[in-house]
């Protein structure tokens, strides 16, 4: 099957390459045919799990449609390389091949076309570089948002807050999540609003920074329903647990449904939460411990001299 394919795409080639000549009687090459015997030997290719084949021949038909002008054609077999590249575990390359394609969609006016590469592009590099992840979904995010898309582009800032959550980058994060808040409450998603501030709360929370954890939920109160659901009750007491250093309560708290429940980066981040001071309870303190054996030392020691004296001197 596989030979049978890699020879239909070998004749396919030569279809091509014959329309691509020129002669006395044909002064123009025909690209447009070209291109289309060069997609069909891409897909023999492809079917025959050769990869390297199936790239040449997608990246021939993009350099015909341009040839011919066809640009959003090109883009989509630019598109379609880099996808083999990715099956040929060459992540970068396919990347750089797929950001291509989303140029050109962007030039020849398709900017939702664009937008769609791009996240692909996010998909196809994430687990290897989540850096460049972050900024592929971040510029999806910029494109459907100046489409005014945007539910489509909150579902992109998620994506990128997550990643920053999961690289550490916490106050890049913080940033994200705001954006995503603010698109929610744009387009009157209000109970979404109220987990954006649970997941800036913890965020804030695990930079050490109170004050803008408490800041967020301050701002929330204009979010209609915000202050009588559930949402604003638990934030009251984690951040009442947080200012009297009550671990447990804190850990109760984070150990909800509410937050355990949530997208997986966020959840992690309310389990690993701990308390400034470690965790001291402020209405149970415990005595210092010279205070306590000071005493009970002296008498200790009263005591060994009455022993020692007890029975006279010889």
């Amino acid at each position: 099957m596989a030979a049978q394919k890699i020879n239909e795409g070998l004749e396919h080639i030569a279809k091509a390459e014959k329309y691509l000549k020129t002669g006395l009687l044909k002064w123009k090459p025909d690209y447009d045919s070209a291109a289309t015997e060069y997609s069909k030997a891409a897909v023999a290719f492809k079917n025959a799990k050769q990869f390297e084949q199936a790239k040449e021949a997608y990246f021939k038909e993009a350099l015909s449609h341009e040839n011919n002008k066809a640009f959003f054609h090109a883009a989509k077999a630019y598109e379609q390389a880099g996808m083999m590249l990715k099956e040929m575990q060459k992540h970068h390359d396919a990347v750089e091949l797929i950001q291509k394609a989303s140029m050109m969609y962007l030039e020849n006016g398709t900017p939702d076309t664009a937008a769609i590469a791009l996240d692909r592009a996010g998909k196809v590099i994430e687990n290897i570089n989540p850096d460049k992840a972050i900024q592929l979904y971040q510029q999806t995010a910029s494109v459907f948002e100046n489409e005014e898309r945007l539910r489509q582009a909150v579902e992109m800032y998620g994506k990128a807050s997550r990643l920053l959550v999961r690289g550490r980058r916490l106050d890049e994060a913080a940033q994200s999540i705001q954006k995503e808040k603010s698109i929610y409450k744009d387009i009157e998603n209000y109970p979404t609003c109220y987990k954006k501030t649970i997941a800036q709360v913890l965020v804030h929370l695990h930079r050490n920074d109170y004050v803008a954890a408490e800041k967020c939920v301050r701002e929330s109160y204009s979010i209609p329903g915000f202050t009588e659901s559930e949402d604003y009750a638990a934030l009251e007491q984690l951040l009442e647990g947080y200012d009297q250093q009550d671990q447990d309560q804190v850990s109760d708290v984070c150990n909800s449904p509410l937050f355990k429940y949530m997208d997986n980066d966020y959840a992690k981040l309310g389990l690993s939460l701990g308390v400034p001071g470690g965790g001291m309870k402020k209405n149970s303190p415990v005595a210092p411990q010279s205070k306590g054996t000071g005493p009970a030392v002296s008498a200790s020691r009263g005591n060994e001299e009455d022993d020692e004296y007890a029975g006279g001197l010889c």
